[in-house]
């Protein structure tokens, strides 16, 4: 199958896709020389629509990892560059959580938003959220919170199913 010869002539050349991408190239540069690249980078912030259903066990963990701005951390030893959830650049303005067990660094609503799918580990390594040392704390905080949620349990006195016997 494929194209017909005839959409061959269609084609631009080489020469001008590669010419179109080095003026692209040259023009940011020079934006961002003169200090004008945030014109190119519009800052939306869209509302996150609240999930239905939120695990206790992410409001827990969000309680134990420490939340800071980037700047915090900026100085000192090699940090990425981006974040690995949204791939947009930290800046210094922006929250971040550092987890304590492997020490990534994600945007504050990129991880919170991982957390929201209950999930229990790093994005990237798979490494638990909670530490060792606290996960004993962590369990002693859920089960709490989870006793205190009064859900009937299958087949309690409210159960649904109960009320059609």
């Amino acid at each position: 199958m494929g194209f017909p010869s005839a959409y061959t002539e269609v084609m631009p050349p080489k020469f001008l896709i590669n010419s179109l991408s080095l003026l692209r190239t040259f023009i940011l540069n020079l934006l961002k020389f003169i200090g004008l690249s945030h014109i190119l980078e519009p800052q939306i912030c869209w509302p996150e629509p609240e999930p239905e259903f939120r695990p206790v066990s992410a409001s827990i963990i969000q309680e134990m990892l420490p939340v800071m701005k980037f700047a915090e951390i900026a100085t000192g030893s090699r940090q990425p560059e981006q974040c690995a959830v949204c791939l947009n650049e930290f800046r210094n303005h922006e929250e971040i959580r550092r987890l304590t067990n492997c020490r990534h660094i994600f945007h504050r609503v990129c991880v919170d938003r991982w957390m929201d799918h209950d999930q229990i580990t790093c994005p990237l390594c798979r490494t638990p959220f909670v530490p060792d040392e606290l996960m004993e704390t962590f369990h002693e905080k859920l089960g709490a919170a989870s006793s205190a949620s009064a859900i009937p349990e299958f087949g309690g006195e409210f159960s649904v199913i109960n009320s059609f016997l």
